[in-house]
C-alpha cells in the first residue's frame, strides 16, 4: 500500500510492503498550502504516481489534507474513538480512474464544553495503540500546537491542545522579547531554569516578561534568553496538561525528544519515548478496514 502523510508544509510518502513495511520513501515541501488551484491529484501523481501504477494500491492519506483548506474536507470523528470509529470516518477521492482515502480527524470538548480538534496525530496514536496495552495512558505529541491525548483502553478518550510552538515563534519574531535574542543551540542551563519558573507564583504573563527584565538587567544574555523562554512556555504547558499519571508516553521527532525531555527530567516526571514512524503504521492498519 502507499501511505501519505500530508500537512500543512510538507508531503511525506511511503511505499509499504504487505507486512507493513516500509520498502520507499519520499518526501517534498509539497504542503496543501503550496498546491495551486486545489491540484493535489497532480501533486500525488508527481511524487508518487510510479508507485500508483504499479499496483502499489490502497492509497490512504491523513493529515491536513483532509482539512477545509486540503482535497477534501472529511468531517471529524468523535471521542472516544478507536480504530473502527476513524476507519468509518475516511472518504474517498478520485481522480483519472484512480482513488486514495483521507483519514478523519477527531473532535472533543473539555470540561468547560469547548470544542479541540487534531488532524494527523489521530493515526500516529493508533500507530502505537498496541504497546500501550490495557488501561489509562497519556501521550503527548510535541510541536507547534501539542496534544496531551488521554487513551483508555484502546481509545482515545479526550485530549488538549496547546500552542506552545507558535507561541514561543511569535514571541521570539514578533514581540519586544525577540529584540534581546539570538539565534543558537539551547543552553541547557537557561532552558530548565525556565520549565522551574513555570512553578512559581505569578502566572505565564508576568513569567514571560521576566525573560525582558532578564535580560535588561543582565541576568540573561542574547544566547540564553531563547532557551529560557522556551522553557517556561513549556513548563506551562505540561503543568497545565499533566495528569496525576506519573508516566508521560512521547511521540514525536527526535529534536524535541531531548527538549521535553530534559523538560520532563526536571519536573521529575518519567517520559518513554515512541519511534516517530508511527504514522505509517497507523495507516497501515486502517487500510485493512477498506
Amino acid at each position: 500500500m502507499i501511505a501519505v502523510d500530508w500537512g500543512t508544509s510538507s508531503f511525506r510518502a511511503y511505499r509499504l510492503g504487505r507486512d507493513g513495511r516500509v520498502l520507499d520513501t519520499r518526501s517534498a515541501p509539497s504542503g496543501i498550502l503550496s498546491v495551486a488551484n486545489g491540484k493535489f491529484s497532480a501533486v500525488l501523481d508527481a511524487q508518487a504516481g510510479d508507485w500508483i501504477r504499479a499496483g502499489d494500491g490502497p492509497v490512504v492519506m491523513s493529515g491536513m489534507i483532509g482539512s477545509r483548506q486540503g482535497w477534501l474536507e472529511v468531517p471529524y470523528a468523535a471521542c472516544p474513538a478507536g480504530f473502527d470509529e476513524i476507519a468509518a470516518g475516511m472518504r474517498k477521492v478520485a481522480w483519472d480512474g484512480t482513488t486514495a482515502w483521507i483519514a478523519p480527524g477527531l473532535s472533543c470538548r473539555d470540561e468547560a464544553g469547548i470544542p479541540d480538534v487534531m488532524r494527523g496525530e489521530e493515526v500516529q496514536i493508533l500507530g502505537v495503540l498496541d504497546r500501550l496495552g490495557a488501561g489509562a495512558h497519556t501521550i503527548c505529541l510535541p510541536g507547534t500546537h501539542s496534544k496531551w491525548v488521554d487513551v483508555s483502553d484502546g481509545k482515545i478518550a479526550r485530549f488538549t491542545t496547546h500552542m506552545t510552538g507558535e507561541a514561543f515563534a511569535v514571541f521570539k519574531a514578533h514581540s519586544i522579547l525577540g529584540r534581546m535574542m539570538k539565534d543558537g543551540a539551547t543552553d541547557v542551563t537557561a532552558f530548565e531554569d525556565g520549565v522551574r519558573r513555570s512553578a512559581d507564583a505569578g502566572g505565564l504573563l508576568h513569567h514571560l516578561f521576566g525573560v525582558r527584565a532578564g535580560g535588561l538587567l543582565g541576568e540573561l544574555s542574547e544566547a540564553t534568553s531563547a532557551s529560557y523562554l522556551s522553557g517556561i512556555l513549556i513548563g506551562h504547558e505540561i503543568r497545565s496538561a499533566h495528569r496525576s499519571r506519573s508516566q508521560v508516553h512521547l511521540l514525536c521527532s527526535v529534536r524535541l525528544v531531548e527538549i521535553y525531555g530534559r523538560a520532563f527530567s526536571a519536573l521529575g516526571i518519567e517520559a518513554k519515548v515512541f519511534d516517530s514512524d508511527s504514522v505509517t503504521k497507523g495507516l497501515f492498519r486502517l487500510a485493512a478496514y477498506l
